[in-house]
């Protein structure tokens, strides 16, 4: 059976959605969980791409997590073969980092539901063209990066330029999260709640507003996950959705 490396940092982060769109085309999840304690892999082995999700750590805080200099070195192993990435988040972070672009704290955090504007380029990608633009996102992250140098810019929102990128044909960075359930949003604010508290937003309106945004956020991301998983095997798993 195909298999999928997935980087875990937090319990309540899982792969949620794209897990799900996995399975469902007959892929393996196969979680890596560093933070945990959980070696990283040194090689991508069998594995025929690699997720990395999002967490509450900064890329730039190896000191303290040494496995994300692990994960980055994973992470260049899966580009320089060509095998698909795909980066939620802090994934999209370490994507980034990489690749040699910046990632630094930003002015102020965006959490929350917040509208995402695509760009040009992203009517023409092949896992974003036919989606409409605005659409609104879930979004928990404090820091942000520059778009990599030889990257496309697919999305932005008003308080954060780069929020989502692809680097040659199989690799994708999402800041913002399209993967969330219910139970993990859920999860998230009861696990972040000091961070929630500290900058004066309220868990109990975020989670209030899921069954407003997440009807057409699983849609978008469900049609982009199977779009993205039709990339493994170099592109031989079909069309996707």
């Amino acid at each position: 059976m195909s298999k999928v490396w997935v980087l875990q940092h937090a319990q309540c982060e899982t792969a949620g959605t794209i897990e799900q769109v996995l399975q469902a085309e007959g892929v393996r999840v196969e979680y890596v969980s560093g933070f945990q304690g959980q070696p990283v892999p040194r090689t991508m082995e069998d594995a025929l791409g690699l997720v990395v999700m999002g967490g509450p750590m900064g890329v730039y805080e190896e000191a303290r997590y040494p496995f994300l200099k692990d994960e980055k070195r994973l992470i260049e192993r899966a580009l320089r073969e060509g095998k698909p990435v795909l980066g939620v988040c802090l994934g999209s972070q370490l994507l980034a980092a990489a690749l040699g672009s910046r990632v630094a704290r930003g002015d102020r955090k965006e959490i929350g539901w917040h509208p995402v504007d695509l760009t040009r380029e992203a009517g023409n990608d092949p896992l974003w063209q036919g989606v409409a633009s605005p659409m609104v996102a879930y979004h928990w992250h404090g820091d942000v990066f520059d778009l990599p140098s030889g990257a496309v810019s697919l999305a932005s929102t008003q308080l954060t330029e780069c929020q989502a990128f692809r680097y040659g044909g199989s690799a994708y960075g999402f800041l913002f999260h399209m993967e969330v359930t219910q139970e993990i949003i859920r999860d998230m604010v009861e696990t972040f709640s000091d961070e929630l508290r500290d900058e004066g937003l309220d868990g109990r309106g975020i989670l209030a507003e899921a069954p407003t945004h997440l009807p057409t956020l699983h849609r978008v991301g469900t049609g982009v996950f199977h779009r993205w998983v039709s990339l493994l095997d170099g592109g031989d798993r079909g069309v996707g959705r």
